[in-house]
Formats: C-alpha cells, structure tokens, sequence
C-alpha cells in the first residue's frame, strides 16, 4: 500500500511531520492539531515527550500569514507548550478551555501507603471489582474479573491522611488559539484581501439560543452568542449551557476505533469553523485517527495530514475514506504515488 493516500480534496501521510517538505510556503489556512502531551498518558509511548519545537517553525512556513492554529495540550506542560510556540515567532491569542464531566483523577491513596511505610498491616472492610485508576491503553470496563480487598489505613498517621491523594478531579483541556503574524506592514483588511487569512469566522460559531429562549441584549443576533473560551461538548444543566454548548453533530459510531484520546466531532467542527472558511486548507501534523480530517471534509474545507503510527493512520484512513463516501466527493483517489519517508526530517 502507498505510503500516502491522496485525492483533490486531501492528502493524508504516514511518515513523520517534522520538516513538512512536502507543503509550499504559505499555502496552507490553518493547523489544528492534538499533538504529543509529554505526560505519558496511559504510558503511551508516542506521549512521552513533548514535539520539538521545529515543528511549530515547521507550521509557520507553510501557514499563510495571518493563519490561525488550535493547539490542544495537557493542563500540566501547557506552558512550556506555550513557549516552544511562542518562540517559534506565534502569536498566543488565548486558550480555550473545552470542559467536560468524565474526567478521572490520576491518583492513589496516600494513608496505605503510610500504613505500608511503617510496616502497619492496613484493614480489610470490604471487597470491591473495579479499578482504581485507569487501565494501561484504556478499556471498555473498568472492572476486574476477580475481587479486590477494599482497604483502609490503620496507623495513626494514616488514619491523619485518610482521603488524602495526589490529584483532582480533571474537568477541561486546554486548546491554545495562536495566529501567524499579518504580512509586514498590512492591515488586516490588506492581508485578508491578499491572502484570506487574518480574521477569526465569528458568523459562523455563533452559540444557537435555547428553544423558547427570549432574546437578550439591545441588538441581539439573530443566529445565537459570540462563541467563549469556554467550551462544552455535554449539556450541564446548570442555566449556562445557553452560552457554552456547542451544537451537536451526528455521528456515525466507529468499533474500530481504538484512539485513547479521540476528541468529539462537536469540537473539531466548532474549530474548523472558527479558524476557516470554505475551500481553504487545515492541517494537522499529528493526526491521531483523523477527527480534524473527517471535520475538515464534511465542512467543505480540504485537509493534509500526518500521522506516523502505523495502526492510527490505517484507522484515519478507513474513517476519511468512509466520510468521503458518505459525502459522494468525486475523483476519490488519483492514481497512488510510492512515497519514502524523508529520514532527514525525522525525529
């Protein structure tokens, strides 16, 4: 099979994003993007470590001036994320924060492992089936196949830290907005003229109001609020989901997709609209199993992608293929062309 896959709508690679050799100079749109968190999350071995920063040069290259980008990232190296970007000439605009309400703390309990420490044997007052904890590459069930000792500390300094752990409860993921910086000395009506880029699609990210909703304001929009940096994908029912919420999308379900971090399609819809308009390009140069590809097409954009795992971007690829049936795109595929890795711009 080729390397890549390819058709007037999009171009998908298996190989590595560092360089980017095979996109122009400012041709590209937007990136929007899920890159590596550097947290080791599920011990993952692609999660080990944060990108290097040449691929964010890399980005701005290709990017057209006045180009937005999405970047998501973990709460606990957001910041050194933020400067790598930063560095690499960007504009930090602001960070979204898309909420949620499944999030599991990475924790354990600390009073056991006092009891433990001072050689105290810890009580038994029960039995339980599921996990503490996540799983190693995730699962469908958090249950064991046997019981489990539910415990509880008997020291006295253990009973002191009883409850006690090493992490919260975590409710958002950051997504950091950056912009290429407009073309020297043009405004931003001159570089959009000249390149398309430079604005954010205010229009069409409007938050719908709620059935019955009255509407507020002195002049209020007729199609709903100015979207927030705050994000939610799950209706709250807390009286805020009015300026939060995120339209749904159907969506078909995917068994074959086994992407520990796959993100909803409300929220790469709701960036794809954000950062573009129709018939222009996003790219994602790590594209995991093809959320910002599948959102891409299905809003009228064209998309380039990169993913070098070999399982993820099979999965990607089955899932654009899908969607561009669905759509009736034509032309699907031109003719298949061996495309080789360029080691040199690998890491």
């Amino acid at each position: 099979m080729s390397n890549y896959q390819t058709s007037k709508e999009y171009k998908i690679f298996n190989n590595s994003c560092y360089g980017l050799s095979e996109l122009k100079n400012n041709s590209i749109e937007a990136v929007i993007t899920d890159p590596p968190y550097g947290i080791s999350y599920q011990n993952n071995y692609w999660d080990k470590d944060l990108p290097n920063k040449k691929i964010w040069q890399d980005c701005l290259r290709v990017l057209k001036p006045g180009s937005f980008g999405a970047v998501f990232s973990s709460i606990r190296l957001m910041h050194r994320l933020m400067v790598d970007i930063e560095d690499s000439s960007f504009i930090i605009k602001d960070v979204m924060f898309w909420v949620y309400l499944n999030g599991m703390p990475k924790s354990r309990d600390v009073a056991l492992e006092i009891d433990k420490e001072l050689k105290v044997e810890s009580k038994k007052v029960g039995t339980y089936k599921y996990v503490q904890g996540y799983k190693k590459n995730g699962a469908d069930s958090y249950k064991n196949g046997r019981e489990k000792d539910k415990l509880e500390p008997s020291s006295e300094l253990g009973n002191l830290y009883k409850g006690s752990g090493l992490g919260i409860k975590p409710a958002y993921e950051p997504i950091i907005l950056i912009q290429k910086p407009t073309e020297q000395n043009a405004t931003v009506a001159q570089n959009i003229i000249k390149y398309g880029t430079g604005a954010l699609n205010i229009e069409q990210t409007r938050i719908p109001y709620e059935k019955g909703e009255a509407k507020v304001g002195h002049n209020p929009h007729p199609n709903g609020r100015v979207a927030s940096n705050i994000l939610r994908t799950d209706e709250f029912k807390d009286g805020y989901d009015k300026f939060f919420l995120v339209p749904k999308v159907r969506q078909h379900a995917e068994e074959f997709n086994n992407h520990p971090t796959l993100k909803p399609i409300e929220i790469m819809h709701h960036l794809v609209k954000l950062l573009t308009w129709e018939n222009q390009t996003v790219l994602d140069p790590f594209m995991g199993s093809g959320s910002t590809g599948i959102s891409s097409l299905i809003l009228n954009r064209k998309f380039y992608g990169y993913e070098l795992d070999k399982d993820y971007f099979h999965i990607a690829e089955k899932r654009i293929t899908n969607i561009v049936k669905d759509l009736s795109i034509p032309t699907l595929f031109e003719p298949q062309t061996k495309y080789k890795t360029n080691k040199k711009n690998g890491f």
